[in-house]
């Protein structure tokens, strides 16, 4: 039982849509039905089974950029890998994925923040006062890229915050 969150990530191959969707399930828990339990894995269809997903590759691109450039490609990237669930606005979707706006959780802990979008979140946060409990999956983004994004969520919204370089990105990534 609960609001369960259905996320269809073709978004990230069609044009950026994709479909996101809430079942409200009600009635007594049965663990034959659903378990609870959530693998982050590929679905090879035709009898293929599961496969892990694949680790990111670290990819050797400049790791100097001014600020403007880094939101710059920051604006991008999250318009590409981000906007569908977190919103253009930065605003999220009310009990299915946080706020990046003026948001708490992700201004308090830079570290924390580069590590969730290298290895994916699962699991109960608080973001602004607000319980939240969905899957971000990995995205398979370069240093330059997780720097330039998070650069640029830390700097919009009504965000303020450092600038994050790709040299911090590639420790937590090692």
């Amino acid at each position: 039982p609960g609001t369960l969150i259905l996320v269809d990530h073709s978004i990230f191959r069609a044009f950026n849509k994709g479909a996101l969707g809430m079942i409200k399930v009600e009635g007594p828990e049965d663990k034959v039905v659903y378990s609870g339990k959530q693998h982050d894995m590929v679905y090879l269809a035709e009898g293929g089974g599961t496969q892990s997903m694949p680790k990111a590759e670290t990819v050797s691109l400049p790791t100097t950029m001014n600020t403007a450039q880094m939101m710059e490609r920051g604006k991008d990237v999250y318009t590409q890998n981000c906007a569908a669930c977190h919103q253009p606005n930065g605003e999220g979707i009310k009990g299915a994925f946080p706020p990046l706006a003026k948001a708490d959780y992700l201004m308090e802990d830079k570290a924390r923040s580069i590590k969730t979008i290298l290895h994916g979140l699962e699991g109960p946060i608080i973001v602004n006062g607000e319980h939240y409990n969905s899957v971000m999956p990995v995205i398979k983004l370069n240093d330059l890229d997780v720097a330039s994004v998070l650069t640029y969520v830390r700097n919009s919204w009504g965000n303020k915050g450092d600038a994050v370089i790709a040299d911090e990105v590639k420790k937590l990534r090692d």
